[in-house]
């Protein structure tokens, strides 16, 4: 399906960036949302609005084959402006989608975190986003993606946890027996290549990581980091009731200074579930030509 349309959200993030760009390399003509006017060219056609517009939502759905909707509020403050976002945000483009003849296949990229809704407000937001998506079952084709942490060049939240192992600490929170997943953003989008290009619609919500078994703990993290960086790493947790205290005032904080803040008592939360590993197993058997290719190992040198 390569040289048809694919519409894109959150195209100038961290994953929306890369998939762009690789949606080009594969042939795609892109349709991509920006709060900012850009230019647009032979390959990308910019349509500036936001998830809030629909007009701009209108033009950027219209005669395309799919939607990629990447756009998702990370950081805040109160449950409403997640909700404002995640899940208005995707009512919206769905309403609009629906609305085509015929509807365009559909990809949310949502979260592990909504597999534990009830940890957060961002957990719960990407629920309530994913079930908006299934509820247009029998009218639209869709497909959620929970990818687990993304990592790769130009992430902002994994960096400074990979840099701190350069110096030979690998900071922690929560308890030794925690276990994690991990994917690198190039892994992602292949994943996304490979739903564009597969003529049979995997209706369903799939879980995304490496293809590690088992994921990882601390010690398989600061064992891969000591042998990349052929120094000693050792992991430190933080006490929890002093991350919650500081989780807290930055909550306080955001709301007094009004910004966006990333460390709250519900992201605490998150980091300190202990579970959560995936199972790509159901995605690899929708997607055949879809199989994880970048080890931790290789790709930690440049995530940091």
């Amino acid at each position: 399906m390569s040289g048809s349309s694919v519409a894109v959200t959150g195209a100038t993030g961290f994953i929306g960036h890369v998939l762009v760009q690789s949606l080009i390399k594969d042939g795609w003509k892109v349709r991509a949302l920006t709060r900012i006017p850009r230019v647009s060219d032979e390959f990308t056609q910019w349509i500036t609005g936001d998830l809030d517009d629909p007009i701009a939502l209108q033009s950027l759905v219209k005669d395309v084959s799919a939607v990629v909707h990447c756009a998702g509020l990370v950081r805040g403050s109160s449950l409403e402006e997640f909700t404002h976002t995640n899940v208005g945000g995707t009512f919206n483009l769905v309403r609009i989608a629906v609305q085509q003849n015929p509807p365009p296949r559909f990809l949310l990229i949502s979260s592990l975190a909504a597999r534990e809704s009830s940890l957060s407000w961002y957990a719960n937001s990407r629920y309530m986003a994913e079930q908006i998506v299934a509820d247009s079952s029998g009218v639209m084709p869709w497909t959620v993606f929970r990818p687990t942490a993304v990592y790769g060049p130009g992430d902002k939240e994994l960096s400074p946890l990979f840099r701190a192992t350069r110096y030979g600490i690998l900071p922690m929170v929560g308890s030794q027996a925690s276990r994690y997943s991990l994917i690198h953003v190039s892994d992602l989008v292949s994943a996304i290549l490979c739903w564009l290009s597969t003529k049979v619609q995997p209706n369903g919500v799939y879980e995304l990581d490496d293809g590690m078994p088992g994921g990882y703990d601390c010690h398989s993290l600061a064992s891969i980091a000591q042998d990349v960086w052929g120094r000693p790493v050792r992991c430190f947790f933080f006490p929890v009731s002093l991350v919650l205290l500081l989780a807290n005032i930055n909550l306080w904080l955001a709301r007094v200074l009004r910004y966006a803040p990333m460390l709250t008592p519900g992201k605490v939360r998150e980091i300190r579930h202990p579970d959560w590993v995936c199972d790509i197993s159901p995605l690899a058997r929708v997607l055949p030509g879809w199989h994880p290719c970048v080890r931790l190992h290789d790709a930690l040198p440049k995530a940091t």
